[in-house]
């Protein structure tokens, strides 16, 4: 009786999942086309597209700035989640909701008012078209998904674990390196990923703080699409997809793992 309803369930969100993937990837076709403009179905397949890509220095640029910033977001966003998220999970105290509310404030504020926010202050502080303001503001945004990941790691985590290391002589620090930070890693490694992907592809905070020769990938993307309509967009949008994909299927993959070993 229960495996009808399964299965009709399997198949609900796979249409489902079709109906909301399905127009994002016509840009891949479109990518490889051999004409000079956006023509669905190509009238003819080439790779040029992806070669004036890698070759344009605008583009790869922006690529690398993407690759640069979203990289440093990750360490960061890592390190302050996963001590936001032990102390909400082992703290005490009212205080707990309001800072909970806090930190995942970005994640429910518009993103067009954080960006305005962002600009207002990082304008007074000089930061507006530098590293470190994108580094900055994108880390801002990044440390909600740790902070779920590892709290979700945490609470799982069985405590007798690490009573059991105190009781055998181990201190807090080699209780934490030894016995909990294997049994978090899964959480805090799907926290990175979701990190990097939130990074590499926010744009409009980085539309706010983007400067005429520091401008990440998805802002190249955005005014190539206001100035000049060519396949060179799809390659671009295409290389996005693969990479935002395939570490999503690496989060999903770690997710599995951790729920497999509750």
């Amino acid at each position: 009786m229960h495996e009808p309803r399964r299965l009709l369930l399997k198949l609900f969100c796979l249409l489902v999942g079709i109906v909301l993937v399905a127009p994002t990837l016509v840009v891949v076709p479109i990518a490889f086309t051999s004409s000079r403009t956006f023509q669905f179905p190509p009238p003819g397949w080439s790779t040029q597209w992806f070669a004036e890509l890698f070759s344009d220095p605008a583009w790869m640029d922006s690529f690398l700035l993407s690759l640069r910033v979203a990289g440093v977001v990750v360490v960061l966003a890592t390190a302050l989640g996963t001590a936001a998220a032990f102390a909400l999970a082992r703290g005490k105290g009212p205080w707990r909701p309001i800072v909970n509310g806090f930190i995942l404030a970005p994640m429910i504020v518009p993103g067009v008012i954080i960006a305005i926010a962002i600009y207002y202050i990082f304008l007074r502080w000089h930061l507006t078209s530098t590293f470190t303001g994108f580094v900055l503001a994108h880390t801002i945004l990044a440390i909600p998904p740790v902070v779920i990941s590892v709290t979700a790691s945490l609470e799982s985590l069985d405590r007798r674990l690490e009573r059991a290391a105190a009781s055998l002589g181990a201190g807090p620090v080699v209780t934490f390196f030894q016995v909990t930070l294997p049994l978090i890693m899964p959480g805090m490694l799907t926290g990175a990923l979701f990190a990097f992907l939130m990074s590499f592809d926010e744009a409009i905070i980085s539309l706010f703080l983007a400067g005429p020769f520091s401008k990440t990938l998805p802002v190249q993307l955005y005014q190539s699409v206001t100035s000049s309509l060519t396949p060179t967009i799809a390659a671009a949008s295409t290389l996005i997809i693969a990479l935002s994909t395939t570490l999503l299927l690496i989060c999903a993959l770690f997710a599995s793992r951790r729920t497999n070993n509750v």
